[in-house]
């Protein structure tokens, strides 16, 4: 059973670390500015504004911050500022009983994949994989919105996805797991990936070649990760060629699994970036392009 973290609520305190790449203060004005004006409050880890080449600082400063980030009572949700590089890097000293005795709200995505995954794994705490407060303004609002009604809400979600397409046609039910193709490749082997057995695996990229994401694909297939989910999303593959190829693509090398998968979802690198919670338990149709879970994502 998933571990929840407590509801947001107006109010609340939300606190961004930065525990992968560098970033500048004012990419996360905008951001800042409509969380205050839900009525949050937003504090930035001590070093978020640090820089070390590709990081945000030394990697012993970006872990400190987000464990104060998890021991501090005020903070009632963690919202990292931004992706690029640099989660890995932290695993080997991470606390992650401290986590489990301060189970909050987490949120990112791209590199916090990783970071996500990790914490599920190691202390079954339901994790989210949506926005960074970098991204947080994009889509109109609808990406903040899709959000805060999995981390406010006490009735389970329905994602509608009317521009989605079935790969292959079919229902499901299982537990979310997924992210970044590649940190989800990059984790296989690690005591940090969650297991894929009964899981509704679902996967976004950026910036990848075509015969990276074979490779990825087939990595993924040769390990025997595969073998265990009962359904497949996608989500943006975006600047990574043609979309028909990758389509194309995807149901040559996922379609032998014989379950359900459906493509063109709103989440990932595009303006579009629905919440995803990774833990929960959720049914997939296809012919209803939607994803329906099966419980609310937070406790009161």
């Amino acid at each position: 059973m998933s571990l929840k973290p407590f509801r947001l609520k107006q109010g609340d305190r939300i606190g961004v670390p930065a525990p992968a790449g560098p970033v500048e203060k004012e990419e996360l004005r905008e951001g800042m500015e409509i969380l205050q004006s839900l009525g949050f409050s937003v504090t930035l880890s001590e070093h978020a504004l640090s820089r070390k080449g590709y990081l945000a600082g030394e990697d012993e400063l970006r872990l400190r911050d987000l464990h104060a980030m998890f021991r501090d009572e005020r903070v009632k949700a963690i919202l990292c500022a931004r992706g690029g590089y640099g989660t890995l890097r932290l695993f080997e000293r991470m606390d992650f009983d401290l986590i489990r005795r301060h189970p909050k709200i987490l949120i990112g995505y791209s590199d916090i994949t990783a970071l996500l995954l990790a914490v599920s794994r190691k202390t079954g705490l339901l994790t989210f994989h949506g926005p960074v407060l970098k991204d947080l303004a994009k889509n109109r609002g609808e990406n903040l919105r899709s959000l805060m009604k999995l981390l406010t809400s006490r009735e389970p979600a329905v994602m509608e996805c009317p521009g989605a397409k079935a790969l292959v046609q079919g229902s499901a039910e299982g537990k979310l797991v997924g992210g970044n193709l590649t940190l989800i490749t990059h984790l296989l082997g690690t005591p940090f990936m969650p297991s894929s057995k009964g899981a509704l695996l679902f996967i976004e990229e950026k910036g990848e070649a075509l015969y990276r994401i074979d490779r990825m694909l087939t990595h993924l297939h040769l390990s025997g990760f595969l073998g265990g989910c009962k359904g497949v999303m996608v989500g943006a593959f975006e600047d990574c060629g043609d979309p028909d190829d990758v389509e194309a693509l995807i149901e040559e090398r996922l379609g032998r699994l014989h379950v359900p998968i459906m493509t063109g979802l709103p989440f990932g690198h595009g303006e579009e970036n629905m919440a995803m919670p990774i833990g929960a338990k959720a049914v997939l149709d296809t012919a209803r392009k939607r994803l329906s879970l099966k419980a609310p994502c937070v406790r009161a």
